[in-house]
């Protein structure tokens, strides 16, 4: 690698390590802490799987050079279309995009319509929107990898139809529709918890004696906590999804219509770098902001936890 790439070398293969570290650890509390088994926690499972796997791929891809010329046959033509197209790379970059979505939007549907939320949150519609995830990802991702074959030992470029078009589809897909959904609902949230806190009001500093509607205000107000907890906790990671992926996607909108004509430039490089990262920062969202996650990390390293039999094909309600 060029002695002026050192330093992108350098942060891949930190990234990649905390985004292994990180996510591992988020999946280990999440599987052995029965507290953890909700629908948001599936949700946040099927995040932190994702993005340890990118970061896997992201670490493998720094430190194992691609060999040069590549070898001929199915071995080179799967080389340069599935590892030197960056097909991994974008299988689960998308699949953590999808699955933010699906994470925002049950959170959506739990506190905007909570009557509704347990006859749509089984466990059937959860499964099947975490592999609708996966799949879509999967094909988004095919692009870089159909417009790449292996010519005599070199990845060569191949002129694909409409591949402007496609590139501008793929942009809209992958990053501004989900950005969209994902700013409206949080602002329809905001207003929602904004406008239940107002109802639910100040409780009082003293509550006669025998009286129950303490108990119910205690409950409300502990139900409305634990709400605004995971909101908050779920806005600042759209916050830095936002932040990292914004300046890569804009590049390639414009590459896409043409404005610019180059995405190997160090910039562009630096800009999939700040996605790659995305996938190594949420484990600290949660360990810092998250109180549920907190509670179940102290759990499981404070003391011996026990997972009940069959907990884990069971998805609690979530507050």
């Amino acid at each position: 690698m060029a002695e002026e790439n050192l330093p992108l070398l350098i942060s891949q293969i930190i990234i990649g390590v905390l985004g292994i570290l990180g996510n591992s650890l988020v999946c280990v509390v999440i599987i052995k802490v029965y507290s953890m088994h909700t629908i948001t926690n599936a949700f946040i499972f099927n995040q932190a799987l994702i993005d340890f796997l990118g970061s896997i791929v992201l670490l493998l891809n720094s430190v194992i050079p691609i060999p040069d010329p590549l070898p001929p046959g199915a071995g080179g033509a799967l080389l340069c279309r599935l590892w030197e197209s960056g097909f991994l790379y974008w299988e689960f970059f998308i699949s953590s995009t999808f699955n933010l979505v699906a994470l925002t939007l049950e959170r959506y549907l739990a506190i905007v319509f909570p009557f509704k939320y347990p006859q749509l949150a089984t466990r059937r519609n959860i499964i099947l929107t975490i592999a609708c995830v996966w799949i879509l990802a999967f094909l988004f991702a095919l692009r870089p990898m159909i417009g790449l074959q292996n010519e005599n030992g070199e990845c060569m470029q191949v002129e694909i139809p409409y591949s402007e078009i496609f590139g501008i589809v793929l942009v809209i897909a992958t990053y501004f529709l989900p950005f969209t959904v994902m700013l409206v609902v949080y602002v329809h949230i905001t207003l929602v918890l904004k406008k239940g806190a107002a109802r639910l009001g100040p409780a009082p500093a003293v509550q006669p004696s025998g009286s129950g509607s303490g108990v119910v205000n205690d409950q409300r107000g502990s139900l409305m906590r634990a709400r605004r907890n995971t909101f908050k906790t779920l806005l600042i990671v759209f916050i830095a999804f936002t932040v990292c992926w914004t300046p890569h996607e804009v590049k390639y909108f414009l590459f896409s219509l043409g404005v610019i004509d180059d995405l190997t430039s160090p910039t562009s490089l630096i800009t999939v770098a700040m996605i790659a990262a995305n996938g190594c920062v949420n484990p600290f969202i949660y360990a810092i902001k998250y109180k549920q996650f907190r509670k179940a990390l102290k759990k499981l390293f404070g003391r011996q936890n026990q997972v009940p039999e069959n907990s884990l094909a069971t998805l609690s309600a979530n507050p």
